[in-house]
């Protein structure tokens, strides 16, 4: 009976740790969209400057004031070495998600956004000659075909936001790269990632904000909009983002690999769905059609690497490169995918 009750309340947390997870990230999907659309504050680089120093100032209260997580000592030479060049690709990757939403609906850049394993694998591919296994290439393939599906019938395609969302992917794959050579030795976990990542972040996006966007600032507040309320969405939106990177840690430790896989993957499907509720873009069936097969692709990616990963020792694999003499330690956890 009690082996029950405890079975019954790890489901109970599970379901209650996806859904926070669902809710932070489509409430802030939905309020960037809002503040580019329905608010006309068209500046990125300014939403995501706030949105970093929200997260910085959040990190640090966990971290240094109600000490929930225990702080992950990094090296000062290492800081400048390793983790600035991390933050340089962090910040291009969240810009470019902003700029992709400020000119395209929420279900085309959320799709798109599925791209990232397809992304990621060619990247080691060419970068390190990695070998995959087949059935890695093969979930593929209904990715590829998805996107380019949804691509080619998106009734609001705008090119400019289509590129920045696609070279969003690429950042993050870089990102994900450059986490296993450059940060070996520190496993970080998703709050001292943003510690460490979101002041340098900070610090390389405030001077572009301020000469770039300034200037439109000022203009915008000249307008008369109802500040206090602008005030509260745009960095009421800032706070859920550093809301959202605790939840990922919190439904990490409260699943599996392949719930998680899939319970983003359906995430995606709720941020379209609430998106076309409350903005009413248009989306034409083949639209949706390019959008499931993009998903169910992304759902078959995340088994896969699941499997693949419980192959037990001595298990015939695809040939792979050989490693170095250094076994790389990727930055945070492979299923962290939603930051900031």
């Amino acid at each position: 009976m009690e082996e029950s009750r405890l079975c019954q309340w790890t489901v109970i947390r599970s379901v209650l740790a996806i859904l926070q997870w669902w809710g932070f990230n489509v409430t802030v999907i939905i309020m960037n969209k809002w503040i580019f659309q329905k608010m006309d504050f068209k500046f990125p680089l300014t939403v995501s400057c706030i949105h970093f120093i929200c997260s910085a100032i959040g990190a640090y209260t966990v971290i240094k004031v109600l000490k929930l997580k225990p702080l992950i000592v990094v090296d000062p030479e290492d800081r400048w070495r390793r983790i600035f060049p991390m933050s340089f690709v962090f910040c291009i990757n969240i810009v470019l998600g902003n700029v992709s939403l400020r000119y395209i609906p929420v279900s085309f850049m959320q799709t798109i956004k599925s791209f990232t394993p397809a992304t990621t694998v060619i990247l080691q591919w060419l970068v390190w000659s990695k070998h995959f296994d087949l059935r890695i290439w093969a979930s593929l393939i209904p990715i590829v075909g998805g996107i380019l599906l949804t691509s080619i019938t998106e009734l609001s395609f705008n090119t400019f936001g289509f590129c920045a969302a696609l070279f969003g992917c690429l950042a993050t794959s870089t990102k994900t790269i450059l986490a296993e050579s450059l940060l070996h030795g520190y496993k970080f976990d998703s709050i001292n990632t943003v510690y460490y990542m979101a002041p340098f972040a900070t610090m390389i996006l405030a001077l572009p904000a301020l000469l770039l966007e300034g200037s439109g600032v000022v203009a915008w507040l000249q307008t008369d909009p109802p500040l206090l309320s602008s005030f509260f969405i745009i960095f009421g939106s800032g706070v859920l983002a550093f809301c959202l990177n605790f939840s990922i840690f919190y439904v990490i430790h409260s699943t599996t690999a392949v719930t998680f896989n899939v319970a983003g993957n359906l995430k995606v499907a709720v941020a379209v769905t609430c998106s076309w509720l409350i903005f009413r873009n248009p989306i034409s069936m083949m639209n949706a059609v390019g959008c499931a097969i993009t998903l169910v692709g992304c759902t078959f990616y995340g088994y896969v690497r699941h499997m693949l990963s419980q192959q037990t020792p001595g298990t015939p694999r695809t040939p792979r490169t050989p490693r170095i003499s250094m076994e790389f330690v990727p930055l945070v956890n492979e299923k962290l995918e939603d930051k900031v």
